[in-house]
């Protein structure tokens, strides 16, 4: 085929439907990396435990694996435009629950506001990725998908930068002595109790501010017409499979079970490696705000590297690309829990770089042999595999607490859970691409 007659990435009619929608992945980028370093905030303001701590991640990947199927099922009745909206409210709903959960001083609200903001988060990417992959030819679904992507940590990095440069440095809680030691848990309850009402609604803010900007992409998307996908014109005329029929087609797909397994290991790896990046840099002495900072040089690494892997899916196929970038991952994860000190950090930072590519593509390659009728509910498993994300940190926290095992760092040997879960994915690359070879 010449390069004239390759089908283009985005075609022209499609091209503002695309943007609009690709919008939505920086939103939720937003709300998952402001998330992250939330956990060693609360760790500290409210006195938890590493592992109580990372109840936040639980409740927050939780809200996936509730309402991913339940998203679908309203999808294949409604519309996906029904369906951006319904999570953009829910998103917003759950945003503004931080203003009572800050005034009551509830862990367990914050929680429970994270798991209603979620819900909206699962009705977006249960949405938004079968969205942008309809949009244009088959065959360039995945580039497509991973171009879109790409904007994902844009709103990441947004997030990262919120928490980093005005939420972190703000809270008193983690101020420090001179021998670098957090100085909270020596005040009096008094001092304890003004400190908290101060640092909690530093952390209410930025979530009430996102809270708006939803409302007012909401407003936006209601009032745009958006065209009609292949399953929707099919459910127009009667042509789509029940929920029953769906389900046996996704069962027997090998390649698409498979990427199930894979994408929720994949998540669980992101989610250990962002969230205890922290408590990483806290062990060699570095305070949260500066410790954030390289969560935003590895979100940097991550959203450079998306786009080159993009470029790169033009000349190398993505199921072997998946398995290299698996690899340097697990590399990266061996020399962060074997590596004690700043080179230790480094490796950990340098994973980011191969994780770039591994969520989009998994979902690409999981989805490419789906029948379109049953593209929406597959969709929704494969969102509702980021429970991965709930449910592998605890496991991390626990570790963690340990302080020390076998005579090494237990941060350190933490690390070797997202190993675990970069060698699953390299499996699965090999896997699916001897499968259509």
């Amino acid at each position: 085929m010449n390069k004239e007659d390759s089908p283009k990435l985005v075609p022209r009619k499609y091209l503002f439907t695309f943007i609009l929608v690709t919008s939505l992945f920086a939103l939720w980028g937003f709300a998952n990396d402001i998330t992250n370093p939330m956990v060693a905030a609360f760790q500290t303001v409210m006195e938890l435990s590493a592992a109580k701590a990372s109840m936040v991640q639980f409740a927050f990947y939780g809200g996936y694996a509730t309402m991913a199927i339940p998203a679908a099922l309203f999808i294949r009745r409604y519309s996906y435009k029904k369906g951006i909206l319904l999570g953009l409210a829910l998103y917003a709903i759950g945003a503004f629950l931080f203003i009572p959960a800050a005034a009551y001083q509830e862990f367990t609200f914050f929680c429970l506001s994270l798991y209603i903001l979620t819900f909206g988060l699962a009705f977006l990417e249960t949405t938004a990725n079968p969205f942008i992959l309809s949009l244009g030819d088959k065959e360039t679904s995945t580039r497509r998908l991973n171009l879109a992507q790409a904007f994902n940590p844009m709103g990441s990095l947004c997030g990262m930068s919120v928490a980093s440069l005005i939420v972190l440095p703000q809270l008193i809680s983690d101020r420090r002595d001179a021998a670098g030691q957090i100085i909270f848990p020596l005040l009096s309850e008094a001092e304890k109790a003004d400190i908290r009402l101060h640092d909690l609604a530093v952390i209410r803010n930025p979530y009430v501010a996102i809270g708006l900007v939803v409302v007012c992409v909401f407003i936006i998307i209601a009032l745009t017409k958006m065209p009609k996908t292949q399953s929707e014109e099919q459910k127009a005329v009667g042509k789509i499979h029940t929920t029953g029929e769906t389900l046996r087609n996704l069962w027997r797909n090998k390649v698409y079970r498979e990427g199930v397994l894979a994408q929720m290991f994949y998540v669980a790896a992101q989610i250990m490696t962002w969230t205890f990046i922290i408590q990483y840099a806290d062990y060699l002495g570095i305070n949260k705000a500066t410790a954030q900072t390289y969560n935003i040089v590895a979100m940097t690494l991550f959203l450079s590297s998306r786009f080159i892997a993009t470029f790169l899916m033009r000349y190398v196929n993505t199921r072997v690309l998946l398995s290299l970038f698996a690899v340097g991952a697990g590399l990266c994860s061996l020399g962060a829990i074997l590596i004690v000190g700043m080179p230790g950090l480094y490796c950990l930072v340098g994973i980011s770089f191969f994780m770039s590519l591994m969520f989009p593509t998994i979902y690409g390659i999981a989805l490419e042999g789906v029948d379109s009728r049953d593209t929406t509910l597959g969709a929704a498993f494969l969102v509702m595999a980021i429970v991965g994300g709930a449910l592998m940190p605890p496991l991390q926290g626990m570790i963690i607490d340990q302080q020390v095992v076998m005579g090494h760092p237990a941060v350190n040997v933490s690390f070797i859970l997202p190993l675990l879960c970069f060698v699953i994915i390299c499996v699965y690359g090999i896997r699916s691409h001897r499968a259509v070879a």
